[in-house]
């Protein structure tokens, strides 16, 4: 958010600066990228976590900065500059709390996305690992007793992609509720 709201709010270079290191990272994928991650921090529970955030962090500040560019037009915020607010007041007291309901479904849709990379990296023995469980390496375990009891990797598959249209729907439907031009139709 930090990012995103900074990039936006001032603007010209030093907003096409960091949006282009945004688009340098977009270029790398994902999940290799989160192995390389895991691979330098090491296996676990915080690494992993902390992997994931790295490099889920892009999309909500691309979201943020297109918020705050519109918003930052508004007559408050001119009201604002002209009783003499810093910027960073103005970011943190009139543009953030205006951006809270994208972020919010953005964080909502973003879940998923963290739930798959976990189970992924947990299947492939980067992410948790025995003794704790997640839904990866319990998928993990049944990978291979597959011939003998498919249920065993059948289950946490089946509870992945539910959990992960669950949090897709509610993500939809926090995006319906605040969207204004859904609530005209």
């Amino acid at each position: 958010m930090a990012y995103g709201s900074l990039a936006g709010f001032v603007g010209g270079k030093v907003d096409d600066t960091m949006m282009r290191f945004v688009d340098i990272l977009y270029g790398l994928p994902y999940l290799p990228f989160a192995i390389i991650l895991l691979v330098i921090l090491g296996s676990g529970i915080l690494p992993m976590l902390l992997a994931l955030a790295i490099v889920s962090w892009l999309t909500p500040s691309r979201l943020v900065r297109g918020q705050i560019l519109s918003l930052k037009q508004n007559e408050y915020v001119e009201a604002a500059r002209a009783l003499g607010a810093s910027r960073w007041r103005i970011i943190m007291r009139h543009l953030l709390p205006n951006t809270l309901g994208i972020i919010v479904v953005a964080m909502f849709l973003e879940v998923p996305a963290m739930i798959l990379g976990e189970a992924t990296l947990s299947f492939l023995g980067l992410g948790i690992s025995a003794p704790d469980a997640s839904w990866g390496t319990l998928a993990s375990e049944g990978w291979k007793a597959l011939r003998s009891f498919p249920w065993l990797i059948i289950l946490p598959g089946v509870f992945i992609a539910v959990t992960v249209l669950c949090f897709n729907f509610v993500g939809d439907g926090f995006r319906d509720a605040i969207d204004p031009r859904t609530k005209e139709t």
